[in-house]
């Protein structure tokens, strides 16, 4: 009887794992598998944010088959900058026409094996206009949370590009949460993405969240020491003029470590994933030092477990070069090391 109830289990066992491989596999195929684990997010890219696409132009710089190029390169994500606010009308309702090109693109992106990071990227509102950005901010999130509540389980929702500004950690902790609420009643078990406030001292430990809301990923974005990242950026009238700057002395990384050090350390403690969602530096940089400051963090963040994204594909600071449908090399490689 034991022989038999053995062979019975195994056979079941066999059946079972067949069965949940093959619903597995299906839902990968159709882009419509379960939400990530955090971790699952891996290496990703930054795209779409300064694009034509959502006003309806040709996919100028951006094509949607560069998806393609991307999932090539193996990036397993992509973070798309979304401006909402400027698409709102009266009411701040968001335009229907722009949502069916987000849909679109979401499909897009699924369509190629790649997880989305939808990041609502109104910075320069947020930080600005603390009161203004809430109300926008919690109607974006409504009428997100509602649009995509039982579609594309594995969409992650990115609350706010960079609060910061004259926003307050207090200020942030109260928006926030009002957004995850709003979220969470739609989408009790989508991943969401929350940021620490972006400002030098990266004050994580500020950071307040729901303690029985485990489906959230912390982030932070990392561009220290501006004056090497930025330098030679022609929209600063300070980081314009500086350059050459070199980068990557055993000071500049001390340092960098224990930035990133602060981070895990409370990570660990909080049992909170963590998110490097932007890095990056621009091109007047000597290349060199650019490709060793890109690999580093890079690294250093695969190292701690975190998944990170690019800054970012197109544009400045880029990886590809959209005239010639070509990575940058170097940049490439800084990210993401040939296969052995």
């Amino acid at each position: 009887m034991n022989a038999i109830r053995a062979r019975w289990s195994a056979t079941f066992s066999l059946a079972l794992a067949i069965s949940m491989l093959a619903i597995c596999s299906q839902a990968e195929a159709t882009g419509q598998g379960t939400a990530p684990a955090p971790a699952k997010l891996g290496r990703g890219i930054n795209i779409l944010g300064y694009d034509g696409i959502w006003e309806g132009g040709r996919n100028a710089p951006f094509r949607l088959d560069n998806l393609t190029a991307i999932r090539k390169a193996g990036f397993s994500h992509v973070r798309i900058n979304f401006f909402g606010f400027k698409f709102m009308g009266p009411g701040n309702l968001l335009d229907e026409v722009v949502l069916r090109r987000l849909d679109a693109v979401i499909e897009e992106v699924l369509a190629r094996n790649l997880i989305p990071v939808l990041d609502e990227h109104d910075t320069h509102v947020c930080q600005q206009d603390v009161s203004g950005c809430a109300e926008k901010l919690k109607a974006f999130w409504r009428q997100i949370a509602e649009r995509y509540a039982g579609r594309y389980p594995a969409l992650v929702f990115e609350v706010l590009n960079e609060p910061g500004g004259q926003m307050t950690s207090a200020a942030w902790n109260t928006l926030l949460n009002e957004c995850l609420g709003i979220i969470r009643a739609t989408n009790p078990t989508r991943t969401v993405i929350a940021a620490i406030l972006n400002v030098d001292e990266m004050p994580v430990e500020e950071l307040v969240l729901p303690s029985d809301d485990r489906n959230l990923i912390v982030t932070f974005h990392y561009y220290a020491p501006l004056r090497f990242t930025h330098q030679g950026a022609p929209w600063s009238e300070t980081f314009s003029r500086v350059g050459p700057l070199d980068w990557g002395t055993p000071e500049d990384e001390r340092k960098a470590r224990a930035d990133f050090e602060k981070m895990r350390i409370w990570s660990e403690r909080e049992k909170r994933p963590i998110y490097l969602g932007e890095f990056g530096v621009y091109e007047a940089a000597p290349a060199e030092a650019r490709t060793r400051y890109l690999s580093f963090m890079a690294r250093h963040a695969e190292r701690l477990s975190w998944a990170w994204a690019y800054w970012q594909f197109d544009h400045d600071f880029a990886a590809f070069n959209s005239a010639r449908q070509s990575w940058k090399p170097e940049i490439l490689r800084a990210l993401i090391p040939a296969r052995r």
